[in-house]
This record gives structure tokens, sequence and C-alpha cells, in this order.
């Protein structure tokens, strides 16, 4: 198993945010789901470029922070469902914003990363 080499600095808020949001599709899974997507394959199509096992990680890693609720229905086929705690439903106002800052320095950041 994993040994982390190096503490969490949990004196700092952003260092804690980061550490609980870090990935590069953390951010994505929790809004995807915030608008109704909520079973691993959907999510799969809705995110097309990360590899099931990254979504698969990083969906039980925002469990394991209690950002996600996992619900595992006991029927065949298995069948798995996303859903956001109170904690994860705090993140969407500052998604929001971060999207909006995006949308409002659109031209600058295109041109910086072009």
């Amino acid at each position: 198993m994993y040994e982390r080499k190096t503490r969490v600095n949990v004196e700092c808020g952003l260092h804690l945010f980061m550490e609980v949001m870090n990935g590069k599709w953390k951010i994505s899974l929790v809004w995807s789901i915030y608008n109704g997507i909520f079973r691993p394959s959907e999510l799969q199509r809705k995110i097309p470029n990360a590899s099931r096992r990254v979504l698969e990680t990083q969906l039980n890693q925002l469990v394991n922070h209690g950002i996600l609720t996992k619900k595992i229905y006991n029927v065949k086929p298995p069948k798995v469902e996303y859903g956001l705690t109170k904690l994860g439903k705090s993140l969407i106002p500052i998604i929001k914003s971060t999207a909006k800052w995006g949308e409002e320095n659109r031209e600058e950041l295109e041109k910086a990363i072009a």
C-alpha cells in the first residue's frame, strides 16, 4: 500500500483543499454528479479521456474524503450510484466561481495555453 513520504500541511486550508481535490478528473466528477450523472458508466461516457481505472480511483478517493457517497445495490448485474454529501455540495459554488473566472478570462487564457 502507498505510504506518503511528506505530511500534508493541515494548518493551511488551501493545502487541505488541494489534497482532497488533487486529481485531473475530480472536479469534473463532482460537477457531473451535481448535474445528475450518478453511475460509473455514465461518468465514463461524460469524461471519455479518462481511463475507467483512474475514474474509479478518484471516485473512491472522493468517497474516502467525504465528498461523495457510494450506494451499492444488491442486484445482478451490480449497480453502483454516487451522490454528493453535504461537504461535496459545498464545493459547487467554488466550482461555479472557478468556471466563471475561466469564461471571463477565456481570451487571455487561450492565448497563454496555445
